[in-house]
C-alpha cells in the first residue's frame, strides 16, 4: 500500500491552526456585521456554464472541472473517447463535464442575486466565508484550495459603498495588528489608457499584461503588449503611465497630464479623489487615508471590474496581495438580469494567516493548544463518577474539562496534561471523596487549592482570572 498523501496545493489543519484561522474568520465576520452585511453560502460546485468566460482566458484555465458520472459505461466508450478529444483541444464538452468547483465567491454571488433578485431588499449587503479552488501552481501563499472572505453590496452606485469598504479593510487589519497598504486604482483610468493607445478593445490585453507586472517585470510586460498588436508609441505611453510616482496628489497631477481631456479617465480620477477626500475631519479617517495609496499599476485582471479597484499588501512581509476587490456595475447581466450595480472586497485568509504567523501577531490565548482548562485524574470508579458530576457542573459554566480515560499511574496522567497544554489538574481520590472536596492545582504556578464539592463557583473564579 502506498504512503498516504494530500493532493498538491491542499493542507490539513491541526487544532492549533484551526483556532488561529477561526480567530481571523471571527474578526472579519464581526466587522462585516458591524457594517450591516448578512451571511450567505453557495454550493462548492456550480454549473460549468456559470463559471466559464467570466474570469478571462487566464482565469478559465484555472477552473477545476468535475467529470460527469457514468464515464466508465462500456456502451459509450467510443463516444467518451471522442468527447475527451474536444477537452484536450481546450474546449468544453457536456458529455464529459457539466460542473466545476467554484473559482471565487463573486460569480456565484452574482448568480444568486440573478436568481433571487425579486425577493431581495436592495441595496443587498452580504458576506460569504467559504473555500474556493484554483488549478494554480502551488507556492508560498498560493494554494489550490483556500478560503475567501467576501463582502459585497449590490443595487447601489454610490461611492459611499467604496468608502465603507475601505474602512472595513482598515478596521479589520487594525484589529489583526497587520500594517497594510490599501492600494486603489480605477478601471476607468485603465479604459482611458486603452483609448489613447489604440481603442477600448485593447483594455483586456492591457490590463492582463499590467496585472503581471510584479511577476514578470516591465520588459516582459512591454513584450507581451507588442505581441498583442500595440505599436512602439502605444507601448511607450503605457510605460510612461506605469512609471508615475510620488504621493497621491502628485500621481493624480501626472495622470491628468497623460490622459488630458479623456472623459472616462476624468471620471476615474474624480472617483478616486472622492474616496481620498471623504470625511477627512475624522481622526480615524485620517489614519485610514494614510494607508490609502494610489497605484496605477494595479489592474485586477478579472474582466468584470468596471470602476474603483482595490488591493491590499502587508507591509514588511514578502507576500502577495492579502485582499482585493472592486466595482462591477453589470455583473448580473451575465445571467440575464441587467442593471444591478455592485462593489465588493475579499480577504485572503490563508495569506493573512501566513503574515500573522511570520510576524507573531496571534494573541497568546488563541495560540493555546487546548480548550480544556482542567484535567480530572482518574483515581477509581467511585472517584471518577463524582469527578464526572463535578465536570458537568463546570461545563454548564463554560469551563472545559476532561476526565483521564483510564485509571493509571499519576505520571502518565501528568504527562497527558502537559502534552495537551492543560493548565489545571484536579485530584479527587478516596480521601477527598470522603471529605467532600478535591484539590485543584495550577501546573504553571504550582498553586494548589482545596475545593468543596458545593463550591464550584470558586473553581470558575480561579480558572478564569487573568
Amino acid at each position: 500500500m502506498s504512503k498516504p498523501s494530500l493532493p498538491q496545493g491542499t493542507r490539513d489543519f491541526s487544532a492549533a491552526v484551526v483556532r488561529k484561522r477561526n480567530y481571523i474568520f471571527n474578526t472579519i465576520k464581526a466587522v462585516f456585521e458591524l457594517y450591516g452585511f448578512e451571511p450567505l453560502e453557495t454550493p462548492a460546485m456550480e454549473n460549468l456554464e456559470t463559471l466559464m468566460d467570466k474570469y478571462g482566458d487566464e482565469g478559465d484555465k484555472l477552473i477545476f472541472k468535475i467529470l460527469n458520472n457514468g464515464l466508465d459505461n462500456p456502451d459509450k466508450q467510443q463516444k467518451i473517447k471522442e468527447d475527451f478529444e474536444t477537452i484536450l483541444a481546450g474546449k468544453n464538452n457536456k458529455g464529459i463535464t457539466e460542473r466545476a468547483l467554484r473559482y471565487d465567491l463573486t460569480i456565484p454571488f452574482a448568480r444568486y442575486v440573478a436568481m433571487n433578485h425579486g425577493q431581495l431588499t436592495f441595496p443587498f449587503k452580504r458576506y460569504q466565508i467559504q473555500p474556493v479552488w484554483r488549478a494554480d501552481r502551488p507556492q508560498r501563499g498560493r494554494y489550490r484550495e483556500f478560503y475567501q472572505c467576501d463582502a459585497d453590496i449590490v443595487g447601489s452606485k454610490t461611492l459611499l459603498n467604496e468608502v465603507e469598504l475601505v474602512d472595513i479593510y482598515a478596521t479589520v487589519f487594525s484589529k489583526l495588528g497587520i500594517d497594510v497598504e490599501i492600494k486603489i486604482n480605477s478601471r476607468k483610468i485603465l479604459q482611458a489608457l486603452a483609448e489613447i493607445c489604440g481603442g477600448a478593445d485593447k483594455l483586456i490585453d492591457i490590463t492582463v499584461a499590467i496585472d503581471k507586472l510584479d511577476k514578470i517585470g516591465i520588459d516582459k510586460v512591454k513584450e507581451e503588449l507588442q505581441q498583442k498588436g500595440l505599436n512602439a508609441e502605444q507601448v511607450a505611453a503605457i510605460e510612461s503611465y506605469l512609471q508615475i510616482d510620488g504621493n497621491n496628489v502628485a500621481k493624480l497631477d501626472k495622470l491628468k497630464s497623460i490622459l488630458k481631456d479623456n472623459e472616462i479617465g476624468k471620471q476615474g480620477i474624480d472617483e478616486i479623489e472622492f474616496i481620498l477626500n471623504y470625511n477627512t475631519q475624522n481622526e480615524k479617517q485620517e489614519t485610514r487615508n494614510e494607508k490609502l495609496c494610489i497605484d496605477f499599476t494595479l489592474a485586477r485582471g478579472l474582466n468584470y471590474y468596471t470602476g474603483i479597484i482595490f488591493e491590499i499588501k502587508a507591509s514588511n512581509v514578502q507576500m502577495g496581495s492579502i485582499g482585493g476587490g472592486g466595482r462591477y456595475d453589470d455583473l448580473t447581466s451575465l445571467f440575464g438580469v441587467p442593471n444591478i450595480p455592485g462593489v465588493g472586497i475579499s480577504f485572503g485568509v490563508d495569506r493573512i494567516y501566513d503574515v500573522m504567523e511570520e510576524l507573531k501577531l496571534f494573541p497568546k490565548e488563541v495560540e493555546s493548544t487546548t480548550t480544556t482548562k482542567i484535567l480530572f485524574f482518574n483515581l477509581g470508579e467511585a472517584e471518577s463518577k463524582k469527578a464526572y458530576q463535578i465536570m458537568q457542573q463546570l461545563r454548564d459554566k463554560n469551563i472545559g474539562c476532561e476526565l483521564y480515560h483510564d485509571q493509571t499511574k499519576f505520571d502518565k496522567q501528568f504527562k497527558y496534561a502537559e502534552k495537551k497544554g492543560i493548565n489545571y489538574i484536579a485530584i479527587l481520590g478516596s480521601k477527598e471523596l470522603e471529605e467532600g472536596n478535591f484539590n485543584l492545582k495550577n501546573l504553571s504556578t504550582g498553586n494548589q487549592n482545596s475545593i468543596a464539592f458545593d463550591s464550584i463557583d470558586e473553581v470558575v473564579e480561579i480558572t478564569t482570572q487573568k
